[in-house]
């Protein structure tokens, strides 16, 4: 009797969501959800949360750029979201002379605006579940075969909802690894435009030391609007649009936050794997998020030594260089925190009792005696993927050069001169993109230290042939470094960076004059390797795990069909809700952490002159003047900054609204804690805090700091 139960423990136990566990699908929340977020404290009607046929809150929650969220917070399209969302177009909009990001901006009226030309923002329109559908097109395919027949169903799907209009957008998402299938339809608005940020010293403060830390000061924020035609509909940029009217917009409030006050965040998260086995978790701890950490590192240590050395060097490095540190960091923290919590023995546990009940049942019996020999068969090639991506192909020289194969695969079949025009047009708007953001300095250092490292860590039977032996051959009589020796050579030896070398080779492509450049030999030596030799194990190991991830899922929905009933799929990057409560939490023994951080905290930290930690004169005035004005908290007679609630959210929710029990806007998630980096592949209910800007320290800087009221009378603010 003490086995059975056991046994039905630890199988709930895989599916079991805790109190703030879960990022629900807007559409399915079902009576068991909806009443837990009311016993949390939600004072809402379920169609006031989701509805197609009116007005509700996802009407109000877009897809801001390529992977962030942002909410419409007026009626005039006014959209807020994070500082690190807005940072590319901030940085593009800035110069030495306008340094947009190192000073800050605020538009005084609509037409100081800037058009933010690689922004979109999407509107979800509509989900339906179109699994029959999907499903009964894929058949009994497997392996690859099933990944393009998928491909070829989603294509014909989006082409029917879509047809040719460039303002509507569709995605076929895949739910539990391919068991359930749903249709996302937005509307996308392409003319938007920079309202303001702070500056990067408020939008970045703490920088690395702080990322993914609590306590947190960083007022990471920007602010955008959405414009649409003179008939209202989606539109390119033009003088003549105006300024979106949306659906739905939020309410702000400035009332106080208390600990475990309810708290809800609307978004779009990008990626968990939270049904992944010991096998997936044993590949990422030994193997996978080392290698990304030590790449990283390599990279990140160049950069920042030339962005010191120069403003302009800085402005130019600065949205790569946040994009690298952000996940080198997290990589960090989610394998110790997978170690320090024995998520590989926890899923071990969990399997045992799934391959017991699975003994008899043929399409079940054999899942983990396979995954054990497909893990064995790529576990030997994984680290050279990795050197390859991270590494090689982390060198910006390496990664544009390596585009150049299109192009020699037309020369080699010498294609149709369409098909060549066509290419070498690509080719240089790359290479003017390239030459943009391209620092020499940094990237020969990368270059020359990623080369050594490959040789140095992966296996010798691996490396391309006659590499290493031509660069020690040639560079062994000479007294530096011969990795440093040979990024000098390329780099001096590349069209890449020659004006007179690249527009004889545009005038006048010739298969021999690109194989012998350089930079492509180099990076050609590498992909080369990897396309024929270990390519295709790849591919091999991941449709076989496609196939048995979604056979294990669909056997864990037959072991305890109830308990599916109300449980989330994982994270898509689809519109999600998930909720809890303001909430203050014990990291370690003897240490507790408040549910919020204020503008004294913060003064606590500046370091004046510090590349992390310093403030701009007039918020130090302001902060020593006490001039809080109506954003002041009156339980701590400050200005609250940051605060923690116990939502579930990853990547892709930066920006997404923090609501409060009645809907209105208290703050914006940016980020996660450190204690809980591991919430990709497994979720810590003790643990787990999202990190939110407060509305009212977002509404301080634009005001008091920023002088720019006239953002601040567009909002519907509740007191």
């Amino acid at each position: 009797m003490k086995k059975i139960i056991l046994s039905l423990v630890l199988i709930v136990s895989v599916f079991a969501t805790h109190a703030d566990e879960g990022m629900w699908i807007p559409l399915l929340l079902g009576k068991q959800v909806y009443s837990d977020m009311v016993k949390h404290g939600l004072k809402l009607k379920p169609e006031q949360l989701y509805s197609m046929n009116k007005a509700s809150i996802k009407d109000a929650v877009v897809i801001f750029g390529r992977g962030c969220t942002g909410e419409i917070v007026s009626n005039d399209g006014l959209v807020f979201t994070n500082h690190h969302c807005g940072y590319d177009a901030i940085a593009s909009a800035s110069t030495v002379e306008h340094n947009y990001l190192r000073d800050g901006f605020w538009a005084m009226d609509k037409s100081k605006e800037i058009p933010a030309d690689k922004i979109t923002v999407k509107f979800l329109d509509k989900i339906e579940d179109i699994s029959k559908r999907v499903l009964d097109s894929l058949g009994g395919l497997t392996g690859s075969a099933r990944s393009r027949k998928f491909n070829d169903v989603q294509d014909a799907i989006v082409k029917e909802v879509t047809g040719d209009d460039e303002f509507k957008s569709a995605v076929v998402a895949s739910m539990f690894k391919g068991n359930q299938y749903f249709l996302y339809v937005y509307s996308v608005y392409k003319d938007v435009r920079l309202v303001g940020n702070p500056p990067e010293s408020i939008g970045k403060f703490g920088g690395d030391t702080d990322n993914w830390e609590w306590p947190r000061h960083t007022g990471d924020f920007s602010v955008f609007r959405v414009y649409m035609s003179k008939d209202g509909k989606p539109a390119k940029y033009s003088a003549d649009n105006v300024p979106l009217k949306p659906k739905y917009f939020f309410p702000i409030s400035l009332k106080s936050i208390n600990d475990n006050d309810y708290s809800m965040i609307y978004g779009y998260p990008g990626g968990t794997n939270r049904y992944e086995t010991s096998y997936g978790i044993k590949l990422s701890t030994d193997i996978s998020n080392p290698s990304l950490v030590k790449l990283r590192d390599v990279r990140l240590k160049y950069m920042l030594t030339e962005m010191k050395k120069d403003p302009a060097t800085k402005l130019q490095l600065a949205s790569s260089y946040a994009g690298i540190a952000n996940y080198w960091k997290f990589f960090d923290g989610e394998t110790k925190e997978l170690l320090k919590y024995d998520i590989y023995g926890q899923k071990q546990k969990a399997e045992e009792q799934f391959i017991t009940w699975a003994k008899g049942k043929p399409d079940y019996e054999n899942i983990f005696t396979d995954y054990n020999k497909n893990y064995a068969d790529w576990t030997p090639y994984a680290k050279h993927s990795v050197y390859l991506r991270e590494g090689i192909l982390g060198s910006p020289l390496m990664a544009y050069v390596a585009q150049w194969s299109a192009m020699e695969k037309l020369l080699k079949k010498q294609g149709p001169k369409a098909d060549m025009d066509k290419a070498m047009k690509q080719l240089e708007e790359a290479r003017k993109d390239f030459l943009k953001n391209e620092n020499k300095a940094s990237d020969k250092n990368i270059l020359a230290s990623v080369v050594m490292l490959f040789y140095t860590d992966i296996a010798k039977e691996q490396l391309p042939k006659g590499f290493y032996e031509d660069l020690f051959k040639t560079y062994s009589n000479i007294d530096e470094n011969p990795y440093k020796s040979f990024a000098n050579d390329v780099f001096s030896n590349t069209m890449a960076f020659d004006e007179s070398k690249w527009n004889a080779f545009v005038k006048n492509p010739t298969l021999e004059v690109l194989q012998k450049d350089a930079a492509f030999k180099a990076a050609s030596a590498f992909v080369t390797n990897y396309s024929e030799n270990y390519s295709k194990k790849n591919m091999s190991f991941i449709d076989k795990n496609n196939d048995l991830g979604r056979m294990y899922l669909k056997g864990l929905m037959e072991m305890n069909p109830e308990k599916m009933n109300n449980t989330y799929p994982d994270a898509n990057f689809t519109m999600r809700v998930s909720y809890g409560n303001v909430k203050s939490y014990k990291p370690k023994d003897a240490i507790s952490c408040d549910y919020v951080c204020t503008m004294s905290g913060l003064m606590a930290k500046y370091v004046p002159g510090d590349y992390e930690f310093d403030l701009p004169s007039k918020f130090i005035d302001l902060y020593n003047k006490k001039d809080f004005g109506q954003y002041a908290d009156k339980k701590y007679n400050d200005v609250v900054v940051t605060f923690i609630t116990t939502n579930d959210i990853t990547g892709g929710n930066s920006g997404s609204p923090v609501l409060d029990a009645k809907g209105n806007l208290i703050g914006l998630a940016f980020d996660g804690n450190y204690e809980a980096l591991s919430h990709k592949l497994s979720f810590d209910k003790d643990l787990n805090r999202t990190i939110c800007v407060d509305v009212r320290y977002v509404l301080w800087c634009i005001d008091k700091l920023g002088g720019a009221k006239n953002i601040i009378d567009e909002l519907k603010i509740v007191k």
